[in-house]
């Protein structure tokens, strides 16, 4: 089995798996639904192409630094009202939820040659490339050189040199893994081309370790 490894850093990103109507959430790591939506940014496909090679994939999340939790707000007119109709003279303010500084090392673990294309694509990506919303750019290249593994998804994120720069004393980073029975669920599984706006549930869990001089440490494998 192969794994994909890619940096996701940037000052502004959301991640969003609940948000319906005015508020729009995000959560504290990158969502399955947000980085293949980014991963068809690079690779040109539309929205209403299918995506089930590219969910059957297997991600891992491994915080590097985590975000601050930050709000924003932003306004809208001609929104839909509660009887369904578009409202041209009504105007509403939309709280948008979004991590700050935050840096993220993802792994998609699959097929080799579905994993070849992607790497390929990240490195000169059709379609600008946002870390969860469009004006979320990335500011660092989500492309990591090697980053194309011929590794299982947990020992590859958890054998890749750090991509921040660390201190001296050991740092505890949690690693959360996508498994196939059990866990916490994420409502992030695309089941249906993007246009359809459709996501079914998967379960992630938990795990801490730690960043020391000489690599990186389990410290609790036990699954949140």
């Amino acid at each position: 089995m192969s794994t994909l490894l890619m940096c996701l850093a940037g000052p502004m990103q959301s991640w969003g798996t609940t948000s319906r109507f005015d508020e729009r959430d995000t959560q504290l790591e990158p969502s399955k639904s947000g980085v293949l939506g980014l991963v068809c940014a690079a690779l040109g496909r539309d929205r209403h192409e299918p995506v089930d090679d590219l969910a059957a994939l297997k991600m891992g999340v491994r915080v590097e630094r985590e975000g601050v939790p930050m709000r924003d707000y932003q306004t809208a007119t001609g929104v839909v009202s509660a009887a369904g109709k578009v409202d041209l003279g009504r105007t509403v303010v939309s709280p948008r939820f979004f991590l700050s500084d935050a840096v993220f090392l993802i792994g998609l673990e699959g097929a080799r040659a579905v994993l070849e294309k992607i790497h390929l694509a990240l490195q000169a990506p059709v379609w600008p490339l946002a870390l969860g919303r469009k004006s979320f750019v990335p500011s660092l290249p989500v492309y990591l050189p090697g980053g194309l593994v011929d590794q299982a998804l947990e020992d590859a994120l958890r054998k890749c040199p750090s991509l921040v720069q660390r201190g001296k004393e050991p740092q505890t980073v949690r690693l959360i893994l996508e498994d196939t029975r059990e866990g916490v669920v994420r409502l992030d599984q695309p089941i249906a081309p993007f246009a359809e706006r459709r996501f079914g549930p998967r379960f992630v869990k938990t795990r801490s370790f730690i960043f020391s001089a000489g690599g990186v440490h389990v410290s609790d494998p036990t699954a949140a």
